[in-house]
């Protein structure tokens, strides 16, 4: 395709995209906007290198001749990215049709970075909602991401790990992404530990003599409850030299059960500060029942479930072209029409301006947005937003003519707007089950805009 905006003299025409999604993952209420660090780092880096080139010489067409003449690859080599980006921070609570991100510049340019940008947003956005739903399951307990092994691939898991600690783990097993990231670290021992030696017991007095600042022990091996009495009489010994047992990790059976014998043996011994972690397939599903059995789980470690989104293994998000203007002419409007309405695009220069209660899409070519919104699937849910009302516009300027003028805020700030912003919203919008619609409409002149183009891409009356 850029070689054919280049080809066609049209490379230089100015294009507005914009990433979005159109339903929320795992039939939730919400999701959760990451991975524009990734991205950011991406277009700091973006260029054409002789190797990039090298390769594209060799990509030929269904008559064996190269695809890509010297003229063009020679383009590319000196092809300087001057894209403006804008993007809603990390962290923020984001809705279906919201943009995430608008690419303006350049069709040449705009077309290159898509399916970059869309690999970055769509799946560290994707894991950081699951991890928010694991959280808000958890109540407050502490939620560890252990799903490095389990993640698609190296680079995935590396990005995953981000990510679920933007949605809300306290930590990961990942230890380069604590690295990579200043993510806190946490891990135990596994099965193979115990096995390697003679006994439980040896395996854990031999783990607290190595550890003893660390001691959370691993106690379904071979019997869970006589893992406990271990664990209990191992913790009498550090007590003895100086250091307190961290707690338990049950693995495997009846978690509930487990729990609740396990909290009742460890108080007994003289352990109530003991902590009881479990793991085991968890997610917030499994998290919500066991805790409405009174399990005594205070640490939840999350793995598979979490970090592959289990449940839905893609976010699903589209890059879609709305308004173009040639060298010095002025801008006009694209659509894309489908005979699923949730499937045409909107047109225009599209922000997202957030009032207390409702989320409107506007046009900033159209100038000032009026007061009313409309829901965008459904044109009789209508409302009319108060004078005076707060606001703020989600999409900020991240990259103007290809330089930053973003400043990147640290994870700790993701993190705790993405806390800030899930306080805003009523818990309808947080429940797994049946979670309550949060009003997005777009502004009522778009709305009319978008009608207009879709009957007349139809050839009906207007």
């Amino acid at each position: 395709m850029a070689y054919g905006y280049w080809k066609s003299g049209k490379d230089r025409d100015e294009a507005v995209f914009h990433l979005y999604f159109r339903e929320n993952p795992f039939e939730g209420g919400y999701t959760i906007a990451a991975g524009l660090e990734e991205a950011v780092h991406y277009f700091e880096s973006l260029h054409f290198q002789e190797n990039d080139l090298r390769f594209l010489a060799t990509v030929t067409g269904n008559d064996g001749r190269p695809l890509f003449p010297a003229d063009f690859l020679n383009h590319l080599a000196q092809l300087e990215f001057t894209l403006d980006i804008d993007a809603v921070p990390e962290g923020t609570v984001v809705f279906p049709q919201e943009p995430m991100v608008r690419v303006t510049g350049p069709i040449l340019q705009a077309q290159i970075v898509e399916t970059a940008l869309l690999n970055m947003i769509d799946f560290q956005s994707l894991i950081a909602t699951k991890a928010s739903r694991v959280v808000y399951a958890a109540k407050g307990d502490p939620v560890i991401d252990f799903g490095l092994r389990r993640a698609q691939g190296v680079d995935g898991g590396l990005a995953a790990s981000r990510a679920t600690y933007i949605g809300g783990c306290a930590a990961t097993s990942n230890v380069l992404a604590g690295a990579t990231y200043a993510i806190p670290v946490k891990g135990t021992h596994a099965h193979s530990w115990v096995m390697a030696f003679d006994s439980e017991l040896e395996s854990f007095e031999k783990y607290a003599e190595l550890m003893p600042n660390n001691c959370l022990l691993l106690v379904d091996t071979y019997n869970t409850l006589q893992g406990v009495r271990h664990a209990i009489e191992i913790g009498k010994r550090l007590r003895a030299r100086g250091h307190e047992l961290i707690g338990i990790r049950l693995d495997s059976g009846d978690l509930a059960y487990l729990s609740n014998e396990a909290r009742k043996m460890l108080d007994a011994a003289g352990f109530p500060k003991a902590a009881i972690a479990a793991s085991n397939e968890l997610d917030e599903h499994l998290i919500t029942s066991l805790k409405d059995q009174g399990a005594k789980i205070d640490l939840w470690g999350v793995g598979t479930k979490l970090i592959t989104a289990y449940d839905q293994p893609a976010l699903g998000g589209v890059y879609k072209l709305s308004a173009m203007r040639p060298q010095g002419g002025q801008w006009r409007y694209r659509i894309k029409v489908s005979e699923q309405a949730i499937k045409t695009s909107t047109p225009g220069k599209l922000q997202v301006r957030r009032f207390d209660d409702a989320d409107m899409i506007f046009d900033e070519l159209a100038g000032e947005p009026s007061r009313a919104i409309v829901d965008p699937l459904d044109p009789t849910r209508r409302r009319v937003i108060p004078d005076g009302a707060r606001h703020r516009d989600l999409l900020v300027p991240v990259f103007r003519r290809g330089k930053r003028v973003y400043e990147m805020p640290s994870i700790e700030e993701i993190r705790a707007r993405r806390t800030a912003e899930l306080d805003h919203f009523h818990p309808g919008v947080k429940r797994f089950v049946n979670p309550h619609r949060y009003p997005v409409g777009l502004e009522k002149g778009l709305f009319e805009l978008k009608t207009r183009l879709v009957l007349e891409s139809r050839g009906a009356p207007v």
